[in-house]
């Protein structure tokens, strides 16, 4: 199986809450898992209850550099993008680009 890392959503703002964000982090994660593929989406783990706070500029820098931290040992970044590319996504995006992880745009919902 390929290793991937999804990139998704996940922080909340005016078009769509956090909680609509995790059920689409989970959906990439199932079309992942359907493609035959071991995903890792850390932004679903690093940020449940009692691991960081994602509404701690501090604890969720410190999850955005323990995520790519698992991202090198990836085959590939996988970024999803119905919902467009969100702060945090960009800057992985640019950091897996530096180190040269290839990286893959998908959609869910057919255009």
């Amino acid at each position: 199986m390929r290793r991937v890392i999804i990139e998704s959503p996940f922080k909340g703002d005016e078009k769509r809450s956090e909680e609509q964000n995790v059920q689409y982090a989970r959906a990439c994660a199932h079309d992942c898992i359907s493609r035959g593929e071991a995903p890792f989406a850390s932004h679903l783990f690093y940020t449940q209850e009692g691991i960081l706070n994602d509404l701690i500029p501090e604890e969720r820098m410190m999850g955005i550099h323990a995520g790519q931290a698992w991202g090198v040992c990836a085959d590939l970044i996988v970024v999803y993008i119905d919902h467009g590319i969100s702060k945090g996504m960009q800057y992985s995006i640019e950091h897996y680009g530096k180190i040269g992880i290839p990286i893959e745009e998908r959609t869910l919902y057919k255009k």
